[in-house]
């Protein structure tokens, strides 16, 4: 990037933005070729990341989690349902509901996924950086890390 010492802390920073915007774009895609998801849409993507971090849970409340209406979000279960990778059982609580979860399977190709990007991060960076450039690189991710953190 290239800024030039009249530029204003304003216009560097937008500029800096927009850069960083696009290479974390492009670093998820690579990622994400690392590990195949088969023909799993984006909704279904988010459907399984978000019962992986929050556990169990309705349809209705998935729906609601995920901005899309109940009815849309069946078809999101139904597929991932028949894919195996989600299964329902009767809320313990309130039997008329169904608590959906991760099967095992999915858990497992979840784990593989992330084991793929991961090594395939990690061999990138031994292949591709120095030994300074690395810790440039891990002041960076603290710096980083700053951003996102609220």
């Amino acid at each position: 990037m290239h800024t030039p010492s009249d530029e204003s802390p304003s216009a560097r920073a937008s500029a800096l933005a927009a850069e960083l915007r696009a290479l974390v774009g492009k670093l998820k895609r690579r990622l994400r070729e690392q590990a195949d998801v088969g023909d799993l849409t984006l909704s279904q993507v988010s459907v399984l990341l978000r019962l992986e971090k929050d556990g169990e849970a309705t349809t209705s409340s998935l729906a609601r989690a995920e901005g899309m209406r109940p009815q849309s979000m069946a078809t999101v279960i139904a597929a991932l349902e028949s894919a195996g990778l989600v299964s329902g059982a009767p809320d313990p609580a309130d039997g008329r509901q169904t608590l959906l979860s991760l099967t095992d399977a999915c858990r497992q190709w979840i784990q593989e996924g992330r084991a793929a990007r991961q090594d395939w991060l990690s061999r990138r960076l031994q292949a591709r950086l120095s030994s300074d450039e690395m810790e440039v690189l891990a002041t960076a991710v603290g710096l980083l890390k700053r951003l996102a953190d609220d």
